[in-house]
């Protein structure tokens, strides 16, 4: 049996690796080896070759345009003489910090690749970040016209410092250098204030998420920590670094916190949201700080001063009461004076009247008139004793007198009796009279006391009868007339209907 021609490629190298580059290498040796491709073939082998000879992850800048913002992103990345397509599909989406315009420039992060049903290559999009001071500043002017009409920077809303906090609790970063400058100065202006520190991520992706919580569960938590105000900072850097504290998330933490919040984000140039949100914006993570802890130099001075005013005031107001004290002292010895020389005078007055009135010789007097009261009193009681005869005569000419009176009135009284039973109405109305009156009891004596429409009440003399004028007319008698004409009579008994 004939041997082959030696051929060299067929020869394996043994030190080479089996690399990307080799596979390539074999793939495409076979590839030429064949006489022809199909479609899905080749879009395989561009998709192989693209993944495997451009490493993931890349970075790409440039401008968005065609942006279409579905549950997926559609877009394309340009710039003066290419583009590129772009997709993200919606679980990266979903976590983009921002939603670009067409027209920004961004840096979008993720990996190449062919994609065959369609024949488009294209950038498949994990991540993107603005990129320009401009496109930022645009975003946080947005940013900031939108929180100041919901009131988050109104100055109502923002709460005044404590002015002697227990503990204050530090969100920032651990290794950061705005922690060493809040720990210093701490120690060097009150060592009793306590700092606990919130470890987290100042900048990068999920930076806003951790901060927001962090001031959520030191305020949700505060009374179990002891501390009394919040301190969030960081220091310098540019304005990407410092995104994380744009962001709205960390504003409404911010604007939700009930305890008083202070923040210093970067340096004394740069202005976050939070800023704006917090109870009071610092320069400078030391400037924070100072604001909130107390300097114990200053407190021993202003203790110092506080004694001496203390003590001023003390000595005034005991030597102002001394004073008080002394003048109302002399102001009742003085009354004190005026009454006793008062009640000396009066009881003089007495001693000279009770002198001048003598009891002795008005008892004597006194017991000379009684004597002849008695005298008189007794004449006067014998004279009553021998007028009783006479008085008894003067009785019974009395009793005669009345009972003659009595006789007298009772036969006048039945005199007028028989004069009151001859004139009694009743009796006058038993003969067949009538009394007519108004309903108030006014007699009616002429037909002009009464009216057409008006009621009035007849006596008779079994009861009363009402009725109603309708109609009347004067009448006179005439000579040889015995009756009246019935039209000139005063109805006074209408009929009823």
């Amino acid at each position: 049996m004939s041997r082959l021609p030696f051929d060299a490629s067929l020869i394996p190298e043994p030190d080479e690796p089996d690399t990307p580059a080799r596979r390539e290498r074999r793939q495409m040796k076979s590839m030429a080896d064949a006489k022809h491709l199909t479609v899905s073939e080749l879009a395989n082998l561009i998709k192989s070759t693209l993944e495997q000879r451009i490493s993931s992850p890349i970075q790409v800048v440039g401008q968005v345009s065609n942006l279409s913002v579905r549950n997926h992103w559609y877009f394309s990345l340009k710039d003066e003489s290419a583009v590129v397509q772009c997709v993200a599909w919606a679980s990266s989406a979903n976590k983009f910090s921002f939603t670009p315009n067409d027209g920004d420039e961004v840096l979008a992060r993720g990996h190449i690749s062919h994609y065959p049903p369609q024949g488009r290559t294209q950038l498949y999009v994990s991540q993107i970040k603005p990129i320009g001071a401009g496109v930022l500043q645009q975003r946080f002017e947005a940013m900031c016209r939108e929180l100041r009409e919901l009131g988050y920077f109104a100055d109502d809303h923002k709460i005044s410092l404590p002015a002697f906090p227990k503990k204050i609790a530090v969100i920032t970063s651990a290794g950061g250098a705005a922690l060493h400058d809040v720990i210093s100065t701490g120690q060097q202006r009150c060592p009793a204030v306590g700092l606990v520190l919130i470890d987290v991520k100042v900048q990068g992706d999920g930076a806003a998420e951790q901060v927001a919580r962090a001031i959520q569960w030191v305020d949700a938590n505060h009374q179990q920590l002891g501390v009394d105000a919040i301190l969030v900072t960081r220091g310098g850097g540019s304005v990407e670094d410092l995104w994380a504290f744009n962001e709205r998330i960390v504003a409404d933490a911010a604007y939700a916190c009930e305890l008083p919040l202070v923040a210093a984000i970067g340096h004394e140039s740069d202005t976050t949201v939070i800023e704006l949100v917090a109870d009071l914006r610092a320069a400078t993570p030391t400037q924070a700080a100072m604001s909130l802890i107390p300097s114990a130099i200053e407190l021993s001075k202003q203790v110092d001063h506080l004694a001496h005013r203390l003590h001023f005031v003390t000595k005034r107001t005991v030597e102002h009461s001394r004073q008080r004290i002394s003048q109302r002292s002399r102001q009742l010895q003085s009354t004190i004076k005026h009454i006793v020389a008062q009640v000396n005078h009066r009881l003089a007055q007495a001693m000279t009247r009770w002198a001048q009135l003598q009891p002795q010789t008005l008892l004597s007097e006194s017991r000379e008139r009684l004597a002849v009261l008695s005298d008189r009193l007794l004449r006067a009681l014998r004279w009553r004793v021998d007028q009783r005869p006479q008085i008894r005569i003067l009785q019974d000419r009395l009793n005669s007198a009345c009972s003659r009176r009595i006789g007298d009135e009772r036969q006048r009284i039945t005199s007028l009796e028989r004069e009151l039973h001859a004139i009694d109405p009743h009796r006058v109305f038993a003969r067949g009279y009538s009394l007519a009156a108004t309903p108030d009891g006014r007699v009616i004596r002429s037909i002009g006391d009464v009216k057409a429409g008006q009621r009035m009440v007849t006596h008779v003399q079994d009861g009363t009868i009402d009725s109603r004028v309708e109609r009347g007319k004067a009448h006179r008698s005439r000579p040889g007339r015995k009756k009246s004409d019935p039209e000139d009579q005063l109805d006074l008994f209408p009929q009823q209907e």
